[in-house]
């Protein structure tokens, strides 16, 4: 029998923290649901469901029987992530908000709010897992009941979610052994169908409700127009890799690495190519020039330019409470000049693990050195950074995004891509 606790759970309005807040309230526990405002720049616009994810946060907590509450921690979002996403655009990189939004808001400011609140853990409809693993004398590496661990009680070991459709742990990599030792993922012991079947048992009003796939906290809007509003931006010339300029771009912020529409070119063929030849295939943003203000483009989603046999990434974070251990692996030195490295690593600074560089992709197998070394693939100047080796090239391998490294199903940390080779 589980000991009874208090937890707080973050109400969204969806259905996965519905489910999540029911599911704790079955098992016993005191649940208290809390709904974060975290924008307020334009209520009074279509594109912001702040107002209608409350009321169905509000209908959630009364057909479940708990209390909620209604926090603003609109400048908090501000200060801490939209403030840092913007520098990052306006530096042409691409930064994933929600990783942030994770780690600034929801286990932090909201942590801080809930503990206020008296409560022993918050909780969240993220599709992960926590589990804890004793360290003590006696009981080392047994599993401890997460619900009633503490920090000190053991390791907190970040799992993907059992849903592999469904998993953000990706999102999650940057939470900190004390964010993790607080927190419970109710849902990520379910698949995504079985979290609606649930809802709709008990009668949840928003059992069928429509999964949010816009940026964290800021709705579906168009991006474009939403983003115009912030940073000032430049038109320039679109170039193709043989340096021809075939275009004019509207401000290098509003394009991506591997983005395909919205690029004003299609059907443009090189002066004097055959009709019928391969010439329409589509084009990609391959390259983005900040100094020359240049945005490089190519044709065919298979082009050498968009294709990285490695990276570094640096701003590390280790939910693992620390950087992996690194492990002899003799084959190393040979993958890695093999995969472009121009500088062979010593095979004891290496370890075999995966990685994601884009939320939904497949984990890529590849090698993990614990700093670049002088002339291999760059120096960023962050004694934490760390490089990668992959089996395979990658595709549009993006600055600004994050590359999240697994061990298995446990997501050790990761850290923001800083450059690709």
């Amino acid at each position: 029998m589980t000991s009874k606790q208090t937890i707080v759970v973050g109400l969204s309005g969806g259905v996965d923290s519905a489910v999540s807040a029911y599911l704790l309230k079955q098992q016993g526990h005191h649940v208290i649901g809390i709904f974060m405002k975290n924008w307020e720049d334009d209520d009074d616009t279509g594109y912001c469901s702040s107002n209608i994810d409350f009321v169905d946060a509000a209908s959630v907590a009364d057909v479940i029987g708990i209390d909620i509450e209604h926090v603003n921690f609109a400048a908090d979002y501000k200060d801490r992530v939209f403030a840092e996403f913007l520098r990052e655009y306006q530096a042409g990189r691409t930064p994933n908000p929600d990783i942030l939004c994770n780690a600034e808001i929801k286990f932090k400011a909201f942590l801080d709010h809930a503990m206020r609140l008296g409560a022993d853990k918050i909780a969240t409809g993220h599709y992960a897992r926590v589990r804890c693993v004793s360290t003590q004398p006696g009981a080392d590496g047994q599993l401890l009941p997460v619900e009633t661990s503490r920090l000190g009680d053991g390791r907190f070991e970040l799992l993907k979610g059992l849903d592999p459709s469904k998993d953000q742990s990706y999102f999650l990599h940057r939470l900190t052994q004390a964010q993790l030792a607080s927190t419970l993922f109710p849902v990520g012991e379910l698949h995504k169908t079985e979290v609606r079947r649930i809802a709709a048992e008990i009668g949840l009003p928003n059992a069928k409700k429509k999964d949010s796939t816009g940026i964290c906290f800021i709705g579906e809007r168009p991006f474009r127009e939403f983003l115009n509003r912030y940073i000032a931006h430049e038109p320039g010339p679109i170039k193709n890799d043989r340096g021809h300029i075939i275009g004019k771009h509207v401000g290098l912020s509003f394009y991506t690495l591997g983005q395909r529409q919205g690029l004003g070119i299609g059907g443009i063929r090189e002066k004097g190519a055959q009709r019928g030849g391969g010439d329409h295939a589509p084009w990609f943003v391959a390259r983005k020039d900040v100094k020359t203000n240049t945005l490089w483009v190519v044709q065919g989603h298979d082009h050498p330019w968009l294709l990285s046999n490695g990276l570094v990434a640096q701003d590390m974070s280790w939910a693992a409470g620390s950087a992996p251990a690194l492990t002899d692996t003799l084959a190393f030195a040979a993958s890695a000049t093999a995969q472009g490295a121009t500088t062979a690593v010593p095979a004891s600074e290496a370890r075999r693990l995966s990685a994601k560089t884009r939320y939904r992709q497949a984990d890529a197998p590849c090698w993990l050195t614990a700093a670049p070394q002088p002339g291999s693939l760059t120096e960023p100047g962050d004694p934490g950074a760390i490089a990668l080796v992959f089996d395979e090239p990658q595709w549009a391998v993006t600055p600004g995004q994050s590359a999240v490294l697994y061990d298995g199903d446990l997501c050790l940390g990761g850290g923001v891509i800083a450059v690709a080779r």
